[in-house]
């Protein structure tokens, strides 16, 4: 029977993330593991004002079906905010709303690649774009990282190589480094792929959420039509309602209204105009303020903590914004090994081979601070300080 399933099937495991928040979905687990929003910020009272205005006032037709691109409003606020905040000129028509970035992902993969193809995804990546763009089964080569952004010796020495079609970044507070690219690290990493015509699909899911430094633009700026932009409103209003939005110009946004049709018409109609009716009547930029002073005083309570309790062979990255932190382990440490020990001691973390390809990673591991309470981080980094201790 298991001949009869497509060939891409051999090469995809499940998401090992989801896998874990099984084990760690016990009260007595204090958990960094998850991707997760804070739920306690959640604007759960403005959200069920904007619903219920919705239905009453026009629910006949917000439960019917609706256009692929999506709802004119929510399209048109988010290209304002590309102009207001991001300097860049961008139309509605530029814009197509999906079921959050991660069926963006898909799309584009969709779009863009025939088996055997070349891609490039950061080292460590986003899980979720390795399992999406695995699907497609092309050829990933991993860059690296380092504290500027992407390495862009490494990733030139690629282009040189071999013909990538299509690159995978996250920019701002990369999942799951935590790491930002640098202002000249944006600047030579689009003039290589100007140089060698790549195309860039650049996720900016935690672009709202910074709480130090200087605001970066993103590499679309300097990129022009290479350039695709991915957002989403799950790191800023919701996870649960499943809205995100595709930027791209007019000729590759033609194929992905083809390939979004194909997949499921429409994204939530309903969710989609009880967003918009949220954002026409609350101040957003506020809102996104006070999750950014609750995330800082997370983040800072996190590394202040391991920089008390963890031995001097761990070392680890100093976000100034997103929602995740990078440490690696001592030589010949695993993390593997230390998730065994952690989950004994009631806190999990999520391993770094997940973000590697060919089990790469194993000296690394991924620490979610958006989830947990102060309380709990003090508590939970204690616990992991003493599982590193062995």
């Amino acid at each position: 029977m298991t001949s009869h399933f497509a060939t891409r099937m051999n090469h995809v495991n499940d998401s090992f993330i989801r896998e874990i928040l099984k084990v760690t979905d016990q009260p007595e687990i204090i958990s960094f593991a998850g991707g997760l929003p804070n739920p306690q910020l959640f604007p759960v009272e403005a959200l069920a004002e904007a619903a219920n205005r919705v239905i009453r006032d026009s629910g006949r037709q917000v439960l019917q079906y609706s256009t692929t691109e999506g709802y004119l409003p929510l399209r048109e606020f988010i290209s304002e905010r590309y102009q207001r905040k991001e300097g860049l000129t961008v139309h509605p028509e530029d814009i197509l709303i999906v079921n959050g970035s991660q069926q963006g992902i898909d799309l584009v993969s969709k779009v863009f690649l025939n088996r055997g193809d070349h891609v490039v995804i950061e080292r460590p990546g986003y899980v979720g774009a390795i399992q999406a763009i695995s699907l497609y089964e092309p050829e990933i080569h991993m860059v690296r990282l380092n504290e500027n952004g992407i390495d862009l010796n490494n990733l030139k020495s690629i282009l040189t190589r071999h013909p990538v079609k299509l690159m995978y970044a996250v920019p701002n507070f990369q999942n799951p480094s935590g790491i930002t690219y640098t202002e000249e690290t944006r600047e030579a990493l689009a003039a290589l792929l100007t140089e060698y015509s790549v195309h860039l699909l650049e996720d900016n899911p935690y672009g709202d959420l910074r709480f130090m430094g200087t605001h970066a633009l993103p590499v679309k700026n300097r990129l022009g039509d290479l350039g695709i932009l991915m957002g989403s409103f799950s790191k800023t209003a919701v996870p649960g309602i499943r809205l995100g939005w595709v930027c791209a110009e007019n000729t590759i946004m033609k194929k992905l209204k083809i390939v979004k049709q194909a997949a499921d018409l429409h994204s939530n109609y309903l969710a989609q105009r009880i967003l918009v009716e949220y954002l026409e009547n609350n101040a957003f930029d506020d809102h996104i303020n006070i999750i950014n002073q609750a995330y800082k005083s997370q983040r800072d309570c996190m590394v202040s903590e391991m920089e008390a309790q963890f031995p001097d062979t761990v070392t680890f990255t100093r976000p100034e914004g997103g929602m995740f932190l990078w440490v690696t382990l001592g030589v010949h440490a695993s993390s593997s090994a230390l998730f065994e020990r952690a989950i004994q001691k009631k806190v999990a973390f999520v391993p770094g081979q997940a973000f590697h390809l060919n089990g790469e990673g194993d000296r690394s591991l991924r620490l979610n601070y958006s989830n947990a309470s102060v309380d709990q981080i003090r508590e939970g980094i204690s616990r992991l300080a003493s599982a590193i201790e062995g």
